[in-house]
């Protein structure tokens, strides 16, 4: 699941747009590089989110691979996603 964009179900930030940049049990860690960025995730159950799509293959390939991403990567992917 890492490196796929996700939306929320349920909770507060019903309908918002994440990357997930981690998994930990029946939890990931959501990042979307403006409001919770990669430094402080939020943390959201798998049952709470709609899977939507891989993320672009660099963004996903730096998350697999442990490499330093940075917020405005987040912002600009999720972007993206939003545009087409």
């Amino acid at each position: 699941m890492t490196g796929m964009f996700a939306t929320s179900l349920a909770g507060h930030d019903k309908g918002q747009m994440y990357l997930i940049v981690r998994e930990e049990g029946d939890f990931v860690y959501l990042a979307d590089g403006k409001n919770k960025g990669l430094e402080n995730p939020k943390k959201k159950r798998k049952k709470h989110l709609q899977l939507i799509k891989r993320a672009d293959e660099d963004l996903a390939k730096k998350l697999k691979d442990g490499n330093t991403i940075y917020n405005e990567e987040i912002r600009f992917a999720i972007k993206a996603w939003k545009k087409n």
